[in-house]
């Protein structure tokens, strides 16, 4: 008998000839690049360095676009920014040891956030692996330990003939739900080494996607079919599996609120009348959610940020959706689906059946009144002015990316993202430095529009340096940087404990020199002028930077 898989496992005349006569002057790299190239890469970020040498020599000879940034982990950060908008892999070429190690705080925002990063990094020489003292330049006693908590998965390669099926491992792991970043490493030798083995050819590494079972969906359809005051909270992973417009219409057949995480940012309508917006850290949500007798949580695992710092206590049933299963009922007790948003949002709504609700708007409205309320109160009308022109400046499907300072944590909780997957930050690792160099991959990503990257004047002098990669590219970036002379959120908060700040003040550049030193155009601007001055910044081609001196402030947490 023949099987349809003994007719595709079968070379035609014209692959057998080819693989019988593979082209001269390959090496292990050339490998590592026409695997990407066969996986369906089209873009690759990183930095050279001596042991990886093999890997950037190979990208002359292929198709793939390289993206140099200045430092590894803004590479990583670029990588993970692809990623998050394109969906796809995006692959990130190390070199060993040092920069290997200069790329984790990148790859825990990317496992963080569940953005498929695939990074490949060098070894030294086999002979030089096992744990020995032998010396070799840029030598770690266990390089892949170093990594292994953080990534997803750890791919190592030892032959040539291991380089196609780790890759399509690592690749195949990046991309099943949830997403996250990966670790491949080859030594150097194996990169370096002519090969003959034939040119990799087209693969599949296609994962299989995380259905949930049936019984469960049955299940949470009664509740929310049933529930008297239910409440949905949608995560990240609502974003990333693309599921917004299930989401919309499960609450609009149910006559549910819907209240979106920081990494949910854009998952529901912000205006829409069962929208609670993102208003996470306010206790009159965190007392909504609670008051629910039924919540659904959507592609978020309830952390620190999403529970309004562990203070959330619901008192109703739980069911939460989720592709991590570690996160599943990791913080409070719930009917946990082991799922794709997408699909257990689908097979809830070929379960349910229309549930009316007349006071869902109208308590979500209370709700909205009673945090305005609070703000209004505080005297913060600089900070909600300078959040409402960036976004009256930002163009509606432009993605902006933002740094952990004043202006993002305000945005986290008061930014209309308008669309699903157009607002990003480093909310999930929480490190310094990833507006910028993240935006940077956004424009690898899609040159189509302008991206905007926000970053305090402490966080961009993670990233000064990529002024020159923004520049060498013509990535269509504009830098906003708010100039409040220190870490400012840390000033605010060690006054606030101790009654004085230590560490904070900061000695910096004359941003808009240096970035006019870089030959990028910079502008400076004032609250007053802010929305005209990004407005046009972001409609000329290019990179740019504008740079606003403010003191900022956060409204009051009511956690404490």
């Amino acid at each position: 008998m023949t099987h349809d898989h003994d007719l595709v496992l079968r070379p035609t005349a014209a692959q057998t000839t080819a693989a019988l006569n593979p082209p001269a002057g390959r090496n292990g790299g050339d490998l590592v690049v026409e695997t990407l190239t066969g996986l369906g890469a089209t873009t690759v970020f990183g930095l050279p360095g001596q042991h990886a040498l093999g890997m950037f020599d190979a990208l002359r000879r292929s198709s793939l676009r390289y993206v140099g940034l200045r430092v590894e982990n803004n590479a990583g950060f670029a990588a993970d920014a692809y990623g998050r908008i394109t969906g796809e892999a995006a692959p990130l070429l190390l070199s060993t040891g040092p920069g290997a190690l200069m790329s984790l705080a990148a790859l825990q925002e990317a496992a963080a956030a569940s953005a498929p990063v695939l990074a490949i990094g060098s070894q030294i020489p086999v002979a030089g692996l096992g744990g020995g003292r032998h010396g070799y330049l840029h030598e770690l006693r266990d390089q892949q330990a170093s990594f292994r908590d953080i990534v997803k998965s750890v791919h190592t390669v030892r032959t040539q003939s291991q380089i196609p099926s780790a890759i399509a491992a690592a690749w195949e792991s990046a991309l099943t739900a949830p997403h996250g970043p990966v670790w491949v490493e080859i030594p150097q030798d194996v990169l370096l080494a002519e090969t003959t083995l034939p040119v990799v050819t087209a693969m599949d590494a296609t994962p299989e996607d995380i259905a949930p079972r049936p019984e469960l969906t049955a299940v949470a359809a009664h509740l929310l079919a049933n529930a008297e005051r239910p409440a949905v909270i949608a995560g990240g992973g609502v974003v990333r599996s693309d599921a917004s417009g299930k989401l919309l219409a499960l609450a609009e057949r149910l006559d549910i609120p819907v209240v979106t995480t920081f990494g949910g940012k854009g998952a529901f309508p912000w205006e829409h009348p069962l929208s609670l917006q993102s208003w996470l850290e306010d206790r009159h949500t965190t007392d909504f959610l609670e008051d629910a007798d039924v919540l659904l949580v959507v592609g978020s695992g309830l952390g620190e940020l999403s529970s309004n710092y562990h203070t959330f206590a619901p008192r109703g049933r739980v069911i939460q959706i989720e592709a991590d299963a570690g996160k599943l009922e990791s913080n409070h007790p719930a009917l946990g689906i082991h799922a794709d948003a997408r699909l257990a949002l689908q097979a809830l709504l070929e379960t349910v059946p229309e549930r009316r609700d007349a006071t869902a708007a109208e308590r979500v409205s209370a709700v909205l009144t009673k945090v305005r309320d609070r703000i209004a109160a505080q005297d913060l009308g600089l900070e909600q002015q300078i959040v409402a022109a960036v976004r009256e400046a930002l163009p509606e499907r432009s993605p902006s990316f933002w740094d952990m300072t004043i202006l993002a944590y305000w945005a986290w909780s008061a930014f209309d993202a308008k669309h699903p997957n157009t607002m990003h930050s480093a909310q999930g690792a929480g490190g310094l430095g990833y507006g910028f160099p993240a935006a940077l991959g956004a424009a690898a990503a899609d040159p189509s529009r302008p991206v905007l990257a926000v970053s305090g004047d402490g966080g961009a002098m993670y990233s000064i340096a990529e002024l020159a990669t923004a520049k060498q590219y013509g990535l269509d970036v504009t830098w906003l940087i708010v100039d409040d002379g220190g870490y400012g959120i840390l000033r605010e908060y060690m006054t606030g404990a101790f009654g004085e700040a230590t560490g904070t003040e900061l000695s910096r550049p004359d941003f808009v020199a240096l970035a006019e030193s870089f030959g990028v155009p910079a502008t400076l601007t004032t609250p007053e002028s802010l929305s005209a001055d990004l407005a046009k910044s972001l409609a000329t081609p290019g990179p740019s930077v504008v740079v606003l001196p403010a003191l900022l402030r956060m409204f009051e947490p009511t956690h404490l």
